[in-house]
């Protein structure tokens, strides 16, 4: 019965968007780009923050009008930098920690535009980059691994901002362009091609991106660093495909499949040939 009244808001949504595409065309694409980057989970109440972030120093950054909380357990001057994904936050890389613990690295991890204990209410790929550069320029991390959504603002940073500090990077379930992102969306809440082609100039006008050339595999052909990408046949929100485009553009990176971990990622197997990428053990 939820998954039915989901179903019809959405549709709900998706119609009246529709309609207001033919008589206020901007307010509709303003509407639709709401609803495509307001993320509904993923917030941490301040009071009640998970044990293992409560572990860590926090610091707040202020960039414009975004605050944002980078989380850091000191080490040596190995330094490791975590990227969450869509409607997550910093406290979602706990089962990884131990194995990057283990040889005494600093570990840092920050929380996305609208995400944790970040402000705002919208999220997107350019402003998520800008996060992560202003971290990589305070902490100067040698790696960085990035989850889902996460995976594609780091796969973006690095061809933006080509880091000197980054040598290794890992992306674990990540999408790749954002044409699929837009499609599913439209298909989910039956937008109409009218109001498909507004969105299409928003991202031109806001971000200077056109939709149908972000794509993972140009990006990563530019990157330098060595890496690891991996994602599972079962994941049921990022195509498995999706991960196999980025590893087509990004020569010096090996591609790990796996099967039966869904979209988390979270398995010994998999964090332990991490460890071995990133630490030769």
């Amino acid at each position: 019965m939820k998954r039915i009244f989901t179903t019809v808001l959405v549709k709900t949504i998706g119609f009246y968007i529709n309609l207001l595409s033919y008589v206020f065309p901007r307010k509709a694409t303003k509407l639709a780009y709401k609803f495509f980057s307001e993320p509904r989970e993923g917030r941490l109440n301040p009071n009640l923050i998970p044990e293992i972030l409560q572990d860590a120093e926090i610091e707040f950054i202020s960039i414009e009008t975004h605050k944002f909380p980078v989380y850091h357990w000191k080490g040596n001057e190995n330094k490791v930098l975590l990227v969450h994904g869509w409607e997550s936050n910093a406290a979602r890389w706990e089962p990884l920690l131990p194995y990057l613990k283990k040889h005494g690295s600093s570990i840092i991890a920050l929380d996305g535009p609208a995400h944790g204990l970040a402000n705002g209410v919208e999220f997107n790929v350019p402003q998520y980059a800008v996060f992560i550069h202003q971290v990589v320029q305070m902490h100067k991390p040698q790696v960085i691994i990035g989850h889902s959504i996460g995976g594609s603002a780091c796969l973006y940073f690095q061809h933006r901002y080509n880091s000197p500090f980054l040598k290794k990077m890992i992306l674990l379930g990540a999408p790749s362009d954002l044409e699929i992102l837009l499609k599913n969306y439209i298909n989910l809440l039956g937008l109409n091609s009218k109001v498909n082609q507004q969105l299409n100039r928003y991202f031109v006008n806001r971000f200077n991106i056109k939709v149908e050339e972000f794509q993972g595999r140009v990006l990563a052909s530019t990157l330098q660093v060595e890496g690891i990408i991996s994602h599972d046949t079962e994941d049921d929100v990022v195509a498995f495909s999706e991960s196999k485009k980025i590893a087509s553009g990004w020569q010096k990176a090996s591609f790990i499949e796996t099967k039966g971990l869904g979209h988390s990622m979270h398995d010994d197997e998999l964090y332990l040939k991490i460890e071995k990428f990133l630490f030769n053990s």
